[in-house]
């Protein structure tokens, strides 16, 4: 039996901290643990011993309340920021409270954040690289466009590698809330086609590759589409599901009537087209897909 790696040799491995270890955080941390010392931020005690179980330190700490980040001055080598803003108003406290703490010792020489592609607001269905403006058009978005300043601002402040991953809906059979199974299990209508808007999508799986491979290879304050090569709309998207699933595809309806049947959220997602170029992705990431597109991953 192999001897141990002595405990010298452990603490010499980069340090990643992972801000909102959730489902992506924890495939992340699956994938960096053998080779990095990995600290997970958590707000929740109760999550400590789950998370040490899957080879992070955990620490806890609150991204409302700055006082509690202390520990994570001087901590690592490179950032993992995956947590979202708060639920109301137009700016992100968290992110602020974060960098607030980072800054105190500047030790951090890597920084990936994980954004939403809604900070584009709706593009009518047109493809489009990184070089868009954003035009967000809901507060949710107007919060993610802060973040994204604050950690631009603090990259180029501190000398810090910035990569920001706009990503879509993300999907994956054993991600909670994150199958279209669950939806068309509760009837849940889609747009008629003349009406419908075109989705973007990421497999979980691949949206934890891309974390890696941004910590790695991402070029200084640059901004990237985490999606992958699939172009339809949500009904077809969920007409393909149903197919694949042996499940009845959803009911059709007009926008008229969308808007006096579906609730606010789900509508959200309905006023909202666009299409994602995700060379960058490929190219500078070199990031090969497992699930290239939907078909695959569902």
């Amino acid at each position: 039996m192999p001897a141990a790696a002595p405990a010298s040799a452990r603490l010499d491995r980069p340090r990643l901290l992972i801000v909102g270890c959730g489902d992506i955080g924890q495939r992340v941390l699956k994938l960096l643990a053998p080779r990095w010392r990995v600290f997970a931020l958590t707000s929740r005690p109760e999550a400590v011993a789950a998370l040490r179980d899957l080879g992070a330190v955990p620490i806890v700490g609150d991204l409302d309340r700055p006082a509690t980040l202390g520990r994570l001055a001087g901590l690592a080598d490179a950032v993992l920021h995956l947590a979202p803003p708060p639920a109301s108003g137009l700016t992100d406290s968290r992110t602020a409270h974060l960098l607030q703490a980072l800054a105190r010792k500047a030790r951090v020489r890597t920084l990936v954040y994980g954004s939403t592609t809604g900070v584009y607001g709706d593009a009518q269905g047109a493809r489009f690289d990184e070089t868009r403006p954003v035009r967000p058009a809901s507060d949710r978005a107007h919060r993610r466009v802060d973040a994204e300043c604050r950690v631009r601002w603090f990259g180029r402040s501190f000398g810090v590698r910035v990569s920001i991953l706009r990503i879509p809906g993300i999907y994956a059979r054993d991600r909670v809330g994150g199958h279209p199974r669950e939806r068309l299990a509760r009837g849940t209508p889609v747009l008629r086609a003349e009406d419908d808007v075109y989705t973007n999508h990421i497999h979980a799986d691949d949206l934890a590759r891309a974390c890696v491979a941004a910590l790695f290879r991402g070029l200084p304050q640059r901004v990237l589409h985490a999606s992958d090569d699939t172009e339809l709309k949500m009904g077809d998207y969920f007409d393909l599901a149903a197919d694949l699933a042996g499940l009845p595809r959803p009911r059709r309806l007009a926008r008229a009537d969308a808007e006096r049947e579906l609730s606010a959220a789900s509508l959200s997602f309905l006023r909202e087209s666009r299409r994602l170029d995700n060379h960058r992705l490929k190219r500078e990431l070199r990031l090969r897909l497992r699930y290239p597109t939907v078909q695959e991953g569902l």
